[in-house]
């Protein structure tokens, strides 16, 4: 006995428009369950579509190009009993997210949220006082998610001067483009490299082009300071490698990076502004209660930046156990939109790669991003010699808005004695 099943788009988290950007089946195909039958990518994931059954594909409603939601048909399956019955439910689509801002001033490193921007519109754009625009419920959200005012867009593009997306998109490009955010910053002129020998052109992903739009967001609005500090991790590291060596060989090893989590979070108890975020006006401060950290994890897609929840509530052990788990998710592309949500502050490691500084750029609406690079052994003088200890530079960018010098050194003062003397921790 056979049975017609329906492939949809599963739940992907409050996401309204999603594009196809590959079909992988056409009809005739069989397919197996949780065979992956396209690629969809939204504005911050890039998504593969599992089949939820077991059977010969009979059509396809979707091609490259086309835009989808939750609950499109993609194509139907005829099963027999037996396959049918072995089908799953539909389960969230798990997604590998954007880059995030959280690296140098490089596109695409990126992590998961990435901040709306607020563009101040050209007096000739503004719509006639009082007048209300025509737009949708979710236009007018997908505008106020992207920081603009809907009421200073032009005439919409759709039936009777309806503001649609692609209004909202347009006016943003414009904006950008002719330098009103950023005080009028010329383009850089195009060239013909061609001239000068062979090229080869490959087109950016979706998820690279909107994160460089977004890091420049956060270049031109962020005035931000870079502070370099070093702390003494000797004493730490030593302690780290003998709680290693009691674990047996299945257990989560500590990470050096676990302890800097729980200094940096100490800190943060300590001065309420590094865990805050301006409000859209820029009036105010939202001080929040928790203490969630972004950590940067690098995979073959870029850094992605998968949030750990309650740290301050945490043991060293269970940080290490969940990072271990989200770090494998996100090198399998497993990772939920929700996994990378409500960041207070973020922590992105060179440390594995080498270098001795950078600059981080600030994952806005965070104020503040701590940056690590690679541990080494220094002469460090103690009132009678030279001795050898293990020095951990540190590279904290913050929003200079919210937090001004003489704080920004201080804060970094208590994280490096956290991390020379981690009994403070237990302070």
């Amino acid at each position: 006995m056979t049975s017609l099943c329906e492939i949809k788009v599963p739940d992907v988290g409050n996401v309204a428009e999603i594009d196809v950007v590959e079909v992988l089946i056409k009809p005739g195909d069989v397919v197996v369950l949780e065979q992956t039958v396209a690629t969809l990518e939204t504005d911050k994931a890039s998504m593969e579509l599992p089949s939820s059954a077991t059977g010969t594909v009979q059509q396809v409603y979707i091609k490259p190009g086309d835009k989808v939601s939750e609950g499109s048909l993609i194509a139907t399956v005829l099963a027999n009993a037996e396959q049918a019955s072995e089908a799953k439910p539909e389960e969230p689509m798990q997604s590998l997210p954007e880059a995030s801002p959280v690296v140098e001033q490089k596109e695409g490193r990126a992590v998961v949220q990435v901040p709306p921007v607020t563009v101040m519109p050209e007096p000739d754009q503004a719509t006639d006082a009082g007048k209300t625009p025509h737009a949708s419920p979710s236009v007018r959200l997908f505008a106020r998610e992207l920081g603009v005012d809907i009421g200073k867009v032009m005439a919409g593009s759709g039936r009777k001067g309806r503001i649609l997306k692609e209004d909202i998109k347009n006016f943003v490009k414009k904006v950008m483009v002719e330098g009103v955010v950023g005080g009028g910053i010329p383009r850089i002129p195009a060239v013909d490299f061609t001239q000068f020998g062979d090229t080869e052109t490959l087109k950016l992903s979706k998820i690279k082009r909107l994160t460089g739009q977004n890091l420049t967001r956060v270049w031109l609005n962020l005035p931000m300071v870079t502070y370099h500090e070093e702390a003494d991790i000797t004493d730490m590291e030593a302690f780290r490698l003998e709680l290693n060596a009691e674990k047996s060989k299945d257990e989560v090893k500590i990470t050096g990076l676990m302890f800097i989590v729980k200094a940096l979070v100490a800190a943060m108890q300590q001065f309420p502004s590094f865990n805050a975020s301006l409000s859209s006006d820029g009036e105010s401060l939202i001080l929040k209660k928790y203490f969630n950290i972004g950590i940067a994890v690098d995979t073959p897609n870029g850094l992605v930046v998968p949030v750990l929840r309650d740290v301050n509530a945490k043991s060293i052990n269970q940080l290490a156990v969940e990072l271990a788990e989200k770090s494998a998710k996100a090198r399998q592309g497993k990772l939920l939109p929700a996994d990378m949500q409500g960041g207070c502050i973020t922590i992105s490691s060179l440390g594995g790669i080498g270098g001795t500084a950078f600059t981080p750029i600030v994952n806005a609406p965070e104020v503040a991003i701590l940056g690590i690079t690679r541990a080494k052994m220094q002469p460090v003088w103690n009132g009678q010699e030279f001795v050898p200890r293990l020095m951990l530079p540190l590279d904290l960018t913050y929003d200079h808005r919210v937090i001004d010098g003489a704080e920004g050194a201080r804060f970094m003062a208590v994280v490096k004695q956290n991390l020379s003397d981690i009994r403070r921790l237990l302070l």
